[in-house]
Order: structure tokens, then sequence, then C-alpha cells
């Protein structure tokens, strides 16, 4: 349902000029990517209609425009799958890059789901005074006000890429790029590439610039825990959740580093130190993952990554470390990660922490007040996102339901008639 508002005064006072405005018989869901596509499969299967806005021009742009070429789940696909449709059969254990898109659009075509692309977000405020949720998008037909009863975020943790100020990284003349815009070592050919960051990315792209007779060196700043990716042939992450069923926390976390050590040995005589705090218990307090290795450990006991430490200062081809050691390189390669964009579009301070993450913790971080729902910000990729999604359609799709039922009374109908102005 859409209308045309002339230049109507809300109960603040903020004037809003001659823009199309859209009723939305529904939640309107911010994100197309998996955590979005989940949420709107959930819906659709509890039967209750919605938008989903994207900013991009496809569905999952992370996975499509921002990661590297030899990508894979870091995690079995039982553990990746999104509600009511599991990954086909012929499918790796770990999916690539490819297969994981393609699964996304399947699941998009098997739900219906049909994003409104090109929509940037640019403000999205509770009316009190209506009870509904205004959501403002740009794009480049113009601008779009939705007005829904029910608002779910679903950017994600990983919205926009973090950047370092570094002092003189400004003044390096070679060439700086943030992993997001990493696609292959190939390029990189018989350079010296300093890539900034020891997590899964900074990890894989040293590897992958090792393949490619490209010479990485890796900043190691601070502690980080490295585990196989599987122990005895099952996967680490599976072991540790079959581990937690029977065991506490930090018995499983005790175990899990001790079964690492015999398989990866003792990996500070590389210059990796381990955090005080167990993975699991570090992942679920922090959400800092650890890195599952793929080779790039012994690529390192090789000698072909080699771990520096701390950045003091880049000067136009050399990099200085905090020891006081130089290096020249010939490029730098940012893996320092994402976050969260939700505060800089959501006016909202109760549900919502400055960091864009929910101020509640698992397992009740999926719903606000006033409607306002929150999926795939749990900290444990995928499969947090599919609970949260479950859960939301569930909540949503309960009062939908109970309305339905209501509206069928004259007085049920009136009411929502005029709730629909």
């Amino acid at each position: 349902m859409e209308f045309n508002l002339l230049h109507p005064v809300d109960h603040e006072g903020y004037l809003f000029s001659q823009n199309r405005c859209v009723w939305v018989n529904g939640p309107v869901i911010v994100g197309a990517g998996p955590s979005g596509l989940a949420t709107a499969a959930c819906l659709r299967e509890q039967g209750v209609p919605f938008v989903v806005i994207e900013r991009a021009d496809c569905i999952a742009s992370l996975w499509q425009k921002r990661t590297y070429d030899r990508l894979k789940l870091h995690l079995p696909k039982q553990f990746c799958q999104l509600p009511r449709l599991p990954f086909p059969e012929d499918y790796p254990e770990y999916p690539s890059k490819k297969q994981f898109i393609q699964y996304l659009e399947s699941y998009t075509q098997k739900f219906e789901i049909k994003p409104q692309f090109n929509e940037s977000v640019q403000l999205a405020r509770y009316d009190e005074t209506s009870g509904l949720w205004r959501v403002k998008t740009e794009s480049i037909s113009g601008e779009v006000e939705y007005i829904c009863r029910w608002l779910v975020v679903a950017t994600g943790e990983n919205a926009e890429c973090v950047t370092p100020e570094i002092e003189g990284l400004n003044q390096f003349s070679g060439e700086v790029l943030h992993v997001s815009d990493y696609k292959s070592g190939e390029r990189f050919k018989g350079k010296k590439v300093l890539v900034v960051g020891c997590g899964n990315s900074g990890m894989e792209v040293s590897l992958d610039l090792c393949n490619h007779e490209a010479s990485p060196s890796m900043v190691v700043r601070s502690s980080v825990h490295v585990l196989p990716r599987e122990i005895l042939g099952k996967s680490t992450f599976e072991l540790a959740v079959l581990l937690m069923k029977w065991l506490p926390l930090w018995l499983v976390d005790k175990l899990i580093l001790i079964l690492a050590w015999f398989v990866l040995g003792n990996i500070e005589r590389y210059g990796i130190k381990r955090p005080s705090m167990g993975p699991l218990q570090l992942k679920n307090t922090t959400g800092k993952t650890p890195v599952l290795d793929i080779g790039a450990l012994s690529k390192i006991r090789s000698g072909d990554i080699e771990v520096v430490p701390g950045i003091k200062r880049f000067t136009e081809k050399q990099v200085e470390f905090i020891n006081g050691e130089t290096m020249d390189i010939d490029a730098v390669l940012l893996a320092t990660g994402y976050r969260s964009n939700v505060p800089f579009w959501l006016q909202e301070k109760e549900f919502f922490a400055k960091n864009g993450f929910p101020k509640t913790e698992f397992p009740h971080s999926w719903k606000g007040k006033s409607g306002l729902y929150a999926v795939g910000f749990t900290r444990r990729g995928l499969s947090g996102a599919a609970s949260d999604a479950i859960k939301i359609a569930q909540d949503i799709g309960g009062v939908w339901r109970q309305e339905i039922k209501q509206k069928r009374r004259p007085t049920a109908c009136l009411r929502r008639c005029i709730s629909q102005f």
C-alpha cells in the first residue's frame, strides 16, 4: 500500500518533503545477507508479509563482492545452513565461496524473497505517537519512507570495513588495500606484502600470497588462539559442541587446547602468543573468534610467512615496528576486520549499544521493545543467525495470527483500519 504525504510535521517537529511513502503490512527487514534472508524465509513460512531493503545490488553483497577467491566456510556445512533448506548433498563439508553464493540464490528463489535493491537506509526511528517505525531510504530513483509496525535489523556484524589510523600510512608510496578488496595473491607475485592482522582473514590471505609466490609478513600485535580446523578427522568446532553437552565450558577449553598442542605444537615459538582466556570463553565474552588453521601455520614454520610485531609507523617505502626494526615493503594489506553500522542510521539507544550490537547477551539479544528485532549479532556465525531468524518469525507470526483472528470481529476491524491511517 503506497500513499503520498503532503509536507506533514510529526510530533517532534520534523518536516518531511513530498517523498514516496510505503505502508508495509508486516516487518521491514534491513539487509539481504544470510541473516535477512533467513528471517524472510521464516516469516514466509509463518504467512507474514515483509519487505527486505538492501543497499547493494545483490543478495549477500559481503560474500559476493568483498571476499577473496579462495574463501571457504570455516565450519562444516551442517553448522552453516539456513532454516528450512539444507545444503545439497553433493556439496563438500566446507563449501566454497561460489557454492555458498549458489546456495543463497537457491534459498532466495525457494522462499520467493525479492529484496528492494540499491536502497540505503538513512534513518530509522520509532514514532511513539503512531506506534510505528519510520524507515527512510535513499536510492538513485529518490527517497522512500517505509512505515511499519516491526523493524528487523539484519545488517550484521560486518557491515563496514575497519581501517585503523597508523602513523605515516598515508605517506606510504606502495599499494594499500583492505582485505575486503583483496581477491587473489596473483597480482602480488614477487612482492613483499605486509599483512596487518592475524585473524582468520589475515592467516588465509597470507597463505594465499605464499601460494602465488609473494613474500608476506604478518603483523601479530596481540595474542590469538590458533586451532587446527580438524582434530582426529573431526571438525574442531563439532568436537567442542559435542563436549559441551557433557562438560563445563572451561574444561572443554582445556581439552581443546591440549589437543591443539598435540596437532600444532607450541605456536609461541613462532611469535604467536595465546590469550590467557580459553578460546570458547574468549569467543563468548568478547566475540573474538579463534583462528582455524588450514595451512598457514606450516608456512610460518618454514619461514615463508614471517611473523612481525606491532607497527610504530610507516615511511614512503618502509615500515618501522615497535621493537625498532624496519622492513622494506611493496604493499600493505589491512586484515583489520569489520564493524556494525547500526549506530549510523538507527535512532535507538535502549536496545543497541554504541558499538552497534545489542546490549543484552545471547540468547536474549534478538528482541527489543516496540517491535524492534536484531538478527545476526550473536557473534555465533550463521548458526546464531539461523536461531535468531526462527525466534523472530515465530514471535511476529504469533501476533500476526492473533490479529487476523481479531480482524474478523467488527470492533477489531475498525481498530486495524485506524492503525493503518
